[in-house]
């Protein structure tokens, strides 16, 4: 747990240097929630070489970071990873590189701790790969999907991801499973999406003529009686993209709490789908030292596969 009574002054390694300083201190205090972290920077309590820092602000080789001593209450600290989730992330490995690696994200977990999550993944890496100095995400997957998702284990490989994933230059597709027979020369939805507090506290995403621009590409890959199976490429990266296009299309996924119909809760119920069905099955971006193209695939879960046996006997 990340509890100190004194404080500690840590210089920054090279394998460090140009860290955020909120993401340094996530690393360092494995025990710390992000608002705390967030906190403690806000009051002036962290310092680099002796001077107020914010959260965003990076660091140089050699600065020199003083961390305040911390005493979490038993509800404010993160938790220890369990054993059943050090060999369920262990065996999520995918592919590594030097400076990256791909992990199958299990379905259910939130890529991030925070908002009444205790834990989340890159939290419970931090803690199973104690071997590293760095890990971040060089992007995020919703808690319900599962599948391919890219980490960095270096500043320069992180840099050079997001630039990669922001000139579009990282190809991401999804497996989603839809209520109804989607029309096969639909191949693309193209509408702007708008975040928007749902009244108790929950974010979700509407269409809206003043929402930022999105657009995903869809091929049909199987269809069922009453349910498509579909492929599905977010050419922009907003949230709940491919939920909130699939519904707006009258094509909503099986199993999704927030943006589903009738149709696909009772298919859902009947295939024994007890989760989201969107799956990001492969992704392909360049190698960030040598530039050569990797292409990762992460195949679906049991349950999945299941839910599929299932709908191909309506056939």
């Amino acid at each position: 747990m990340a509890e100190g009574r004194e404080v500690q002054w840590v210089e920054v390694t090279e394998g460090q240097a140009g860290q955020r300083v909120d993401n340094f201190l996530m690393t360092r205090l494995k025990g710390a929630p992000r608002s705390l972290v967030y906190r403690i920077v806000r009051k002036g309590e962290v310092r680099v070489n002796k001077k107020r820092v914010k959260a965003d602000s990076r660091l140089c080789v050699g600065d020199v970071v003083r961390i305040p001593p911390l005493k979490l209450a038993p509800r404010e600290a993160v938790r220890e990873v369990s054993d059943n989730l050090r060999n369920l992330l262990a065996g999520s490995v995918l592919l590594e590189g030097r400076d990256w690696m791909v992990i199958n994200k299990p379905s259910g977990l939130a890529v991030h701790g925070g908002s009444g999550v205790k834990i989340g993944l890159i939290e419970a890496l931090r803690q199973v790969r104690e071997d590293l100095d760095f890990l971040e995400l060089v992007h995020r997957l919703d808690r319900d999907t599962s599948g391919c998702l890219l980490l960095a284990k270096s500043r320069e490989a992180l840099l050079t991801l997001n630039t990669s994933l922001k000139q579009h230059q990282m190809s991401k597709q999804y497996l989603a499973l839809v209520a109804g027979r989607w029309p096969v020369r639909r191949d693309f939805v193209s509408a702007r999406l708008d975040r928007f507090d749902a009244g108790n506290g929950e974010r979700r995403v509407r269409v809206d003529a003043n929402g930022k621009v999105a657009r995903t590409r869809f091929a049909v890959r199987e269809a069922f009686a009453g349910a498509t199976l579909m492929e599905a490429e977010p050419v922009t990266g907003r949230t709940h993209q491919i939920r909130v296009h699939a519904a707006h299309a009258a094509h909503p996924l099986l199993g999704d709490d927030k943006y589903g119909s009738r149709q696909g809760q009772h298919l859902a119920r009947q295939w024994g789908l007890s989760r989201l069905f969107l799956h990001a099955s492969s992704l392909t971006f360049a190698e960030p030292t040598s530039g050569k193209p990797v292409k990762i695939r992460a195949p679906l879960d049991d349950t999945l596969e299941a839910v599929l046996h299932q709908a191909r006997r309506t056939k």
